[in-house]
């Protein structure tokens, strides 16, 4: 059982992308898209919202669906949404504004408010404990995996330079911040989109503590990617 000392969580989960690199082009039907795509007899999307729900100290998951897709979502999933009493709201035109239309129902008995990618099905239990516990502990974080290849910046198809891989991570998901202070962040928020929630944060000139996470973690983008994950939830992650 998770504990329940490290204060209560509102889940943010972010579902309302076009998924252009894994739909069939053209297509305008919500079940091809990524975040409802089967993985190991249930739809990407459960998958992640059920890592959340077992939590005790959960008390609020929010999904954020696209607006072409919402009516279709909430007759096709109703059982769950029951089931799991999931608020959904209607995206917006990117990210950013996807995510400040689910900030404004948030439940004030919330102390942090994690986001996390509706693609990102085999974070494990104890990854989100641990961010949990350091969102708690810092007021921000996030999980992430160093960088392991070559980076190399590049500027109109020519190597401008090689960067030093020591102090590069790659963000993921979930992203927890304290509840006022991410609001802040989007209230503060008047420019540009933004590729992550803790750019707005650290934008503030607050810190975002690093908790270290799987590369396992995989983001779902195209088919090979729901291949890997297969793979994956089928060894136990």
């Amino acid at each position: 059982m998770p504990d329940s000392e490290y204060g209560t969580f509102s889940l943010i989960l972010a579902a309302a992308g076009r998924s252009s690199r894994f739909s069939r082009e053209g297509s305008s039907d919500p079940a091809v898209k990524k975040t409802f795509a089967h993985l190991g007899g249930k739809p990407v999307w459960l998958r992640c919202v059920e890592k959340f729900a077992s939590r005790d100290d959960v008390v609020q998951i929010i999904i954020v669906i696209a607006p072409d897709d919402i009516t279709w979502f909430r007759k096709y999933y109703m059982s769950d949404i029951n089931r799991m009493l999931l608020l959904v709201v209607q995206g917006g035109e990117n990210r950013v504004d996807s995510i400040r239309n689910a900030l404004v129902s948030v439940t004030a008995k919330a102390d942090f408010v994690a986001v996390h990618d509706a693609a990102r099905p085999c974070v494990s239990a104890q990854e989100i404990a641990a961010v949990f516990k350091a969102a708690k502990k810092a007021g921000a974080a996030l999980l992430a995996a160093p960088a392991v290849g070559t980076i190399k910046k590049v500027s109109e198809d020519y190597v401008e330079a090689t960067l030093p891989r020591e102090s590069l991570w790659e963000a993921q998901t979930p992203q927890v911040f304290r509840r006022e202070l991410l609001i802040n962040a989007y209230q503060q928020h008047t420019k540009d989109v933004p590729t992550d929630d803790a750019q707005l944060v650290e934008r503030l000139g607050h810190p975002v503590y690093i908790v270290p996470a799987d590369r396992d973690n995989i983001k779902i983008t195209t088919q090979a990617d729901l291949v890997l994950a297969k793979y994956l939830v089928e060894k136990g992650r």
